[in-house]
């Protein structure tokens, strides 16, 4: 990359260097302004060219640039939400995250205190700096499992008309920002066309029109906005469970992954190389197997001389359950903590690439949930 080859020292690696140290500053200060952190992977897919088949899955990681750009994106988009408001105080369309009500704190606050740890959950600034210390060195993982269980706490975020909430309901809670709005995309969302038309309006270069400024029509838009937003995470879900379910389809492989939750007849396994997350049910046929016991306050589940914990490590084995030929779905099955009875030989690992692999493949990029 331009930014980090040490032999570019022209004035396009310089700016973009400058520009790097001042979104690093940005950075920082939305991080002591209560700004949250919160985990929210991609899933990267290799599709072969021909078959159009998932052939690769893996999770994306970010890098200074991926940071850089989201900063001034921010910066963009809080910038112009207060132009629009100073010049449109009554139908500015703007964007809200409501702070979540102590209770649906409950389990992420339970999850860390059976490591230790007491998030303090009184407001953002202090739920942001709690997790910040909360790392167990052993369990390198820890952390980011943590900030996903977080990030499920957390209430959507929402569109709305500025003239139908009181100011001190604009705020943006993950951001810390006491007022917000999308204004960088519209060329993939129309609450961003809306914001454009406003700005245009604002700094004179463009008209405004009846319906732009009528602050009931501006909200009945915000409204379906925010459903249609919702449907489009649905089917994002959806698609990225359907590409997960064609890439196994052939396959059964052993991978390390971390407990994520505790139920009281299933583990839910959180396995970070292809960003999966999924169920090994406590349940088998096999009257060898020793039965599992369920502790609920320490959410814990116990078989024999193996104990199951919040963000303990297993190793599973994935694979396809096509029982029922119309609903088939991923599965998980414990291959580590051996449990006699219940847990399943490993896999011979193989070391040959899975057919139909083309290095040229394309990659689809498809994003899980995130707060903005």
């Amino acid at each position: 990359m331009i930014i980090d080859d040490p032999g570019r020292q022209d004035a396009l690696a310089g700016g973009l260097r400058q520009l790097n140290v001042l979104a690093k500053q940005l950075k920082k200060y939305r991080k002591e302004q209560g700004a949250l952190t919160l985990a929210s992977p991609e899933v990267r897919f290799h599709i072969d060219s021909e078959t159009h088949d998932p052939i690769d899955i893996h999770t994306k990681n970010m890098i200074d640039t991926n940071s850089m750009v989201e900063e001034f994106m921010l910066l963009a988009n809080i910038s112009v939400a207060k132009r629009i408001h100073q010049e449109f105080p009554r139908v500015a369309c703007l964007r809200r995250h409501p702070p979540p009500p102590a209770l649906n704190y409950e389990p992420l606050v339970k999850a860390a205190a059976s490591k230790g740890f007491d998030l303090d959950i009184s407001s953002g600034k202090a739920l942001a700096d709690s997790l910040e210390t909360a790392v167990i060195p052993d369990n390198p993982y820890f952390n980011t499992m943590l900030r996903i269980q977080a990030t499920r706490c957390m209430m959507q975020a929402v569109y709305f008309c500025s003239g139908t909430l009181p100011e001190s309901d604009f705020m943006h809670y993950g951001l810390a920002s006491p007022i917000y709005t999308h204004f960088t995309s519209p060329i993939r969302r129309y609450a961003d066309i809306l914001v454009h038309r406003l700005l245009a309006a604002a700094v004179g270069a463009d008209a405004t029109y009846p319906d732009l400024l009528e602050m009931k029509k501006l909200q009945n838009i915000c409204n379906n906005i925010n459903f249609r937003h919702r449907m489009g995470q649905y089917a994002g879900r959806a698609s990225v469970a359907l590409h997960t379910l064609l890439f196994f389809r052939n396959r059964v492989v052993d991978e390390e992954g971390y407990i994520l939750f505790v139920r009281k007849n299933a583990l839910q396994v959180l396995i970070p190389k292809y960003g999966l997350e999924g169920t090994v049910w406590l349940k088998s046929e096999n009257p060898e197997c020793p039965e599992f016991v369920f502790n609920e306050e320490e959410y814990s589940q116990t078989a024999g001389a193996a104990q199951f914990c919040l963000f303990d490590p297993v190793t599973v084995q994935i694979s396809i359950d096509s029982s029922n030929i119309q609903h088939q779905k991923v599965q998980l099955k414990l291959v580590k903590p051996e449990i006699h009875g219940f847990s399943v030989p490993a896999v011979a690992p193989s070391s040959t690439p899975p057919p139909g692999f083309d290095t040229e493949a394309s990659q689809h990029t498809i994003k899980k949930q995130r707060i903005e």
